[in-house]
């Protein structure tokens, strides 16, 4: 690695002016194929490597924005992540992803931190509870919510029909809960449609551990008056109730019947597949990530926020089954 070489040497070297150097390293379209292919030789041949921190200062620009998403080890999370900088890398910009663990207080000191990294922009999967993001420190730095909007706020926000899908994914359970945004939309979406078939709804809230799931699937199953189906409100309370229905040995779909909100790697090839109300998780982070650019052109910054609401469909596997029985019970999780 050459630190000596300057961009006025590779500007030399190809023939050109340090702008367009300059406009080659920021991934400028308006640099023709020929003068490109002449600064990428420049710039391989001399070794050069941009001083990012002196061309941040120069520009008043760190070509960086940030993500911050509930947890990653839930892969929805971790998919939209890894959708959003595929659009920043588009563009040449790198992105900063970091956690909130579902708590505002954590959210509030990771996005200031954020700011203190000077981000252009932030994109945000809020934590339920009072939103801080909403104090005048981030004012001036754009904010895309993704999967849950923040109440009160002038964010764009990208999001799903929840409740459509809720209703959809309890309708085909027929026919044969919380403080989260999301599961609201969802449990009013199975209230809706439990509603409409006249029968009785049934509702339990679950946390992130394993073994309250198992818990309390345990105490439905050995109940007087048992579900036959369940409904389950986003993929990781999908993983732990097929975990504990293979504990306790219960039969799907002969036993219970089982629809999930949102797919999940290998939901086709479990036996039996598992049916889904599918959401688009690569789109939901790419037109997140667009939104997000199109705010930190100038001319967008004054307009409206938007609030981009993307479709879901029902995939019908094989884990429902038939119970033939119209006053069946069936649960949402």
């Amino acid at each position: 690695m050459n630190q000596a070489t300057r961009m006025s040497d590779v500007a030399k070297l190809a023939g050109v002016g340090t702008m367009t150097v300059s406009r080659v390293l920021n991934g400028n379209v308006h640099v023709s194929k020929d003068t490109r292919a002449r600064v990428l030789e420049a710039i391989a041949k001399l070794n050069y490597v941009p001083n990012e921190v002196a061309r941040s200062l120069r520009d008043h620009r760190t070509r960086q924005i940030g993500i911050i998403v509930p947890n990653l080890h839930d892969p929805f999370f971790a998919q939209c992540a890894h959708s959003i900088s595929l659009v920043a890398k588009e563009r040449s910009y790198s992105t900063v992803i970091t956690t909130s663990d579902e708590d505002p207080a954590t959210e509030f000191i990771e996005a200031k931190r954020m700011l203190r990294r000077h981000i252009e922009g932030l994109i945000i999967v809020p934590a339920p509870g009072k939103s801080r993001l909403l104090d005048t420190e981030f004012a001036q730095t754009p904010i895309v919510t993704l999967d849950r909007p923040v109440r009160g706020s002038s964010f764009d926000s990208v999001v799903v029909q929840n409740k459509r899908g809720a209703q959809l994914g309890v309708q085909h359970l027929i026919g044969l809960v919380g403080k989260v945004w999301t599961k609201n939309e969802r449990l009013e979406g199975y209230l809706a449609a439990m509603k409409a078939a006249g029968l009785e709804p049934d509702a339990y809230t679950v946390g992130d551990i394993q073994a309250e799931t198992l818990q309390t699937v345990r105490g439905l199953l050995s109940s007087k008056n048992p579900p036959t189906a369940f409904f389950c409100t986003n993929n990781l309370v999908m993983r732990h109730a097929l975990n504990a229905l293979t504990a306790l040995n219960a039969r799907i779909p002969e036993q219970i019947a089982i629809v999930g909100f949102d797919d999940f790697e290998m939901a086709d090839i479990l036996k039996p597949p598992m049916t889904v109300v599918r959401q688009p998780t690569d789109g939901l982070g790419r037109v997140a990530a667009e939104l997000l650019f199109s705010r930190l052109s100038d001319a967008a910054q004054k307009s409206r926020p938007k609030r981009i609401v993307l479709p879901v469909e029902l995939v019908i596997r094989k884990s429902c089954g038939s119970h033939g029985r119209r006053s069946a019970k069936k649960t949402a999780t």
